[in-house]
């Protein structure tokens, strides 16, 4: 994400009001406060009237407490403070805060020449098109949006215009219900947030922990920050990650853990399964740290599943190893994904809880943090080069390709890559069909790989560019080359799901 939208800025000021009354310790007294602090009487307005955006608001307000839409703030955030969180899904449509996208999905334009053969409307089965003044037109009442008019007309004078959303699910998870507000099918969705992001409304949200997390970091237990490689940069480019360090400290983090070293055990264990699959009977094996691409293949190509590497994600791995040292651990992931949420929930005995980038963010203002103006120092990085490009698209794919140079160079890797989930749906229907020859595919969810996830700060271009730079100045390249990775799979860690 790199455009600061109204959308955007709304949602953040949510968070970090959020944040801030949380630390004060005078949420549930000040949690009324929010609705008329971030939308005041004298605007501005992005909707009809203050009162149709403060009933937005509240819906924002509970999922930014992870609690059920339509619940009385003041009871959501009692619930919160208790650590509470409302078995609902990550991603969820606001109600009121859903546009209804009343636009005409088929249009006739004037290339319409009111032709003879009129196959648009023999081809309609609910008799929606008729000639008006000599062209062709639909009638809204009785269309069924199936398509059959558009494909008919030799002129192709009928285009289609699908909504934001639609248009950004590529596993068209997300379509417009009998009343035309946006409804999301969670039999298809991932979790990949791609749907959030699109919407210029803001109707698409995920719902966050950052309550949860406050309550945990103002206890008494030991709460580990696990952070993601594409940190990097997020905070502006001069931002080093001591700085990153100190200020996740201030808040009350009681250590801070790379989950590059995590992605250095994944590569050394990955490399070693891929090796041992193509020594059996296994034609090709994908990658497993993106959760979004892991569901796109087990809920759309589940004949796939076996192929799935069973290595779990850096997250989860560099999870283990805290527990295993400490297992009173809180554990906190800091990331770009949305669908790492999902994730944390099905290893619930590992990861505690999932903060993006941008939730961190609104923590930091809501702390009255400026993490520019803390000092910077040296600070060494326990992870390889190659675990640091985990963050973006080609990353997994070099990393276990050099990793394999040095622990199984019998092995022939055939790679491929694709970031998106419907470019990674075609390349493995491809690869399955033998027209695309590969035995190691990477797939990413995000365009950019993690660097372009939903929870970012920063415009992934920009972001992969200094992930790069930062990751060539470290001293160990390779995972194979890293101690503590090897050390950590000597211990016997669970790696597998």
């Amino acid at each position: 994400m790199s455009q600061v939208t109204e959308v955007v800025k709304l949602r953040r000021k949510v968070l970090t009001e959020t944040a801030r009354f949380t630390f004060e310790g005078k949420l549930q007294e000040k949690i009324q406060q929010i609705p008329k602090t971030v939308v005041t009487e004298d605007g501005p307005r992005y909707r009809c009237c203050v009162h149709k955006e403060r009933a937005v608001l509240h819906d924002r307000i509970n999922v930014a407490l992870s609690q059920p839409i339509g619940s009385s703030i003041e009871e959501s955030a009692a619930r919160a403070l208790t650590g509470e969180m409302a078995d609902v899904p990550i991603i969820q449509v606001l109600p009121e805060a859903c546009d209804k996208c009343p636009i005409d999905k088929f249009i006739v334009t004037d290339a319409c020449r009111n032709c003879l053969a009129h196959n648009c409307i023999a081809s309609c089965p609910k008799k929606a098109i008729m000639v008006v003044q000599n062209r062709a037109y639909i009638d809204k009442t009785k269309c069924v949006e199936c398509g059959l008019c558009k494909r008919s007309c030799a002129y192709g004078a009928i285009i289609e215009i699908s909504r934001p959303c639609e248009r950004a699910c590529d596993l068209q998870a997300i379509t417009a219900g009998n009343d035309r507000k946006a409804v999301i099918d969670y039999r298809k969705c991932v979790q990949c947030g791609a749907c959030k992001i699109s919407c210029p409304f803001g109707a698409i949200s995920d719902r966050s922990m950052i309550v949860q997390v406050i309550q945990k970091l103002l206890g008494p237990k030991r709460v580990y920050a696990l952070v993601a490689p594409a940190i990097v940069g997020q905070f502006g480019p001069r931002v080093t990650s001591s700085q990153v360090i100190k200020a996740l400290k201030a808040i009350g983090f009681y250590d801070v853990i790379e989950v590059a070293t995590g992605a250095d055990i994944v590569t050394l264990e990955e490399t070693r399964e891929f090796a041992g699959r193509m020594a059996g009977s296994t034609d090709f094996m994908t990658t497993s740290c993106c959760p979004a691409f892991v569901g796109l293949i087990e809920k759309h190509l589940p004949e796939l599943k076996g192929n799935v590497s069973t290595t779990v994600s850096p997250m989860v791995a560099i999870g283990k190893v805290v527990k295993s040292r400490d297992p009173e651990a809180v554990i906190v992931f800091i990331g770009p994904c949305v669908a790492k949420k999902a994730e944390a929930l099905q290893n619930q005995a590992v990861i505690d809880y999932v903060l993006t980038f941008e939730e961190l963010a609104a923590m930091f203002v809501g702390a009255n943090i400026n993490i520019a103006e803390i000092p910077a120092e040296a600070c060494a990085s326990n992870a390889s080069r190659d675990g640091h490009v985990f963050a973006r698209a080609g990353g997994v794919l070099n990393a276990v390709i050099n990793a394999a140079q040095e622990i199984a160079p019998e092995v022939t890797i055939l790679p491929h890559r694709c970031e998106g989930l419907g470019n990674c749906k075609n390349a493995l229907q491809h690869i399955r069909e033998g027209k695309i020859e590969a035995n190691f595919f990477e797939g990413m969810a995000c365009v950019g790989g993690c660097v372009g996830g939903p929870g970012t700060l920063s415009d992934f271009r920009v972001t992969a560019k200094l992930v790069d730079n930062y990751a060539a100045s470290l001293e160990i390249k390779t995972a194979p080359a890293n101690p503590k990775a090897k050390e950590e799979i000597e211990k016997g860690h669970h790696l597998h799901r």
